[in-house]
């Protein structure tokens, strides 16, 4: 870069600029303060000149590098490292600009430093991405001033890392695989359903405790040990559990700036990912109404880094969903009875009658969990006091609006199939709770 891009004139240059030029504009009063004023305008230059110089000197001598991980997670705060180091043998004071990509609407990215010799340090600041896919930084850049303080110097960092993917959370996934795999407790939402003794695999005989089933007390072990001793059964294991996604145009509705594909694709990641801990097989499905995702449910243990890869980069579209080539294509490529989990947004009667029927296909041969979406905006609105006839108005709307998504919940119940109706920020801890449950009850 050139001498003269580099250099920027500071606040304090300015400022002893002013008083320069008002002792020059005082001494057309008093003409004894001209020669105090040339004096000064001497020294101010000479100080000027030997700041330019001392900044300069030290071009390659304060260094910038940002950390950023391998992956950030959409949705969550994601921290962004950056080290600062000052190689000279001079004091420098040093304002730090991160070029942060312009979807974070990060403006105000500025940290201002002061280093003594031969010192470093660490800045970090969080991220809160809301739509996945790549991303990409800019520069560092340093406006760097020595303790006279007259002149800046402006250097740009260059950063080998400049890009970084934004994938569906992850980082929610071993909160909720601890809570989740935590037998008998409720705990943030989730709820270990009790088994029953429906399960097909035994797994040990143990001592009673309060809450077993009576049905499993094995009398022949109890009259042995003079104890209470009941049958203890597993999970079945390598059954199929899908995610299946609609990327239709209802899914684009907005939530805390995040679509309900976003919350769909965060809650099926966690879900999966319990579901592998468990020993299932887990596959994804997408749909709208030209494109097709898919992916064959397996026990491997690379499956969840395919399933991240899946989810990565989906996009709602403008259209609405073909449910006849969702219902044709699962019942083609899912041979085994298996369990889908079906994210989708249906609003209106008129709707529901045009896909019940593909739906009622897919759960006459597979367990089909639909995920219905509350508006959170409109239950809080009903909550509020109006005082007018056109508050009055709008307040029946959004009741007739909440009856109607439980009714369309209610009939899909009614036709065999289960139902999932929450609102967006309950949606990971309510459909791991449905699956907890299937597992509990054996309905797999």
């Amino acid at each position: 870069m050139k001498f003269y891009k580099q250099l920027f004139f500071s606040e304090r240059f300015f400022l002893c600029g002013g008083g320069l030029v008002f002792l020059f504009l005082l001494s057309y009063f008093l003409p004894v303060l001209l020669s105090l004023g040339y004096v000064f305008l001497l020294i101010f230059t000479l100080l000027s000149l030997f700041d330019i110089v001392l900044i300069f000197s030290i071009k390659h001598q304060v260094k910038a590098e940002r950390y950023t991980p391998e992956r950030i997670s959409n949705g969550e705060d994601n921290p962004i490292k950056i080290r600062i180091e000052n190689r000279s043998r001079l004091k420098v004071n040093i304002e730090l600009i991160d070029e942060a990509p312009i979807e974070f609407q990060l403006r105000d990215l500025r940290f201002p430093i002061t280093l003594s010799p031969k010192e470093e340090n660490n800045i970090q600041y969080l991220v809160r991405p809301t739509k996945r896919g790549e991303y990409f930084f800019g520069d560092l850049i340093l406006f760097i001033k020595s303790q006279l303080g007259l002149v800046r110097r402006k250097v740009s960092q260059h950063c080998e890392i400049k890009s970084v993917k934004v994938y569906p959370s992850f980082q929610k996934l071993k909160k909720f695989e601890l809570m989740a795999l935590h037998t008998g407790h409720i705990d943030g939402g989730i709820k270990k359903v009790r088994k029953i003794g429906q399960q097909k695999e035994f797994d040990q005989i143990k001592e009673y405790v309060a809450g077993d089933d009576f049905r499993t007390i094995n009398w022949m072990a109890t009259a042995r040990s003079q104890q209470l001793m009941v049958n203890h059964y597993q999970d079945e294991k390598a059954q199929e559990v899908y995610a299946v996604l609609d990327m239709g145009r209802s899914m684009k509705m907005p939530f805390n700036g995040m679509t309900l594909l976003d919350y769909s694709i965060n809650a099926a990641l966690v879900l999966l990912h319990i579901a592998q801990i468990k020993q299932d097989q887990i596959g994804v499905a997408a749909f709208d109404y030209q494109h097709q995702n898919f992916l064959k449910a397996k026990r491997q243990s690379g499956q969840m880094k395919y399933v991240m890869e899946q989810l990565y980069n989906l996009d709602p579209s403008y259209k609405e969903t073909d449910f006849g080539n969702i219902s044709t294509l699962l019942r083609k490529q899912i041979k085994h009875r298996s369990m889908l989990i079906f994210f989708t947004n249906i609003t209106h009667k008129e709707s529901l009658e045009h896909k019940l029927p593909y739906l009622r296909r897919l759960a006459k041969k597979h367990l089909l969990v639909v995920v219905l979406f509350e508006d959170s905006e409109i239950s809080e609105a009903i909550q509020a006091k109006v005082e007018n006839l056109e508050g009055i108005y709008n307040k029946a709307l959004q009741e007739e609006n909440i009856l109607e998504r439980r009714t369309i919940a209610r009939q899909l119940h009614q036709n065999g199939i289960h139902t999932i109706l929450t609102k967006p920020e309950n949606l990971t801890v309510d459909t791991i709770n449905k699956y907890l449950e299937v597992k509990a009850r054996g309905l797999l």
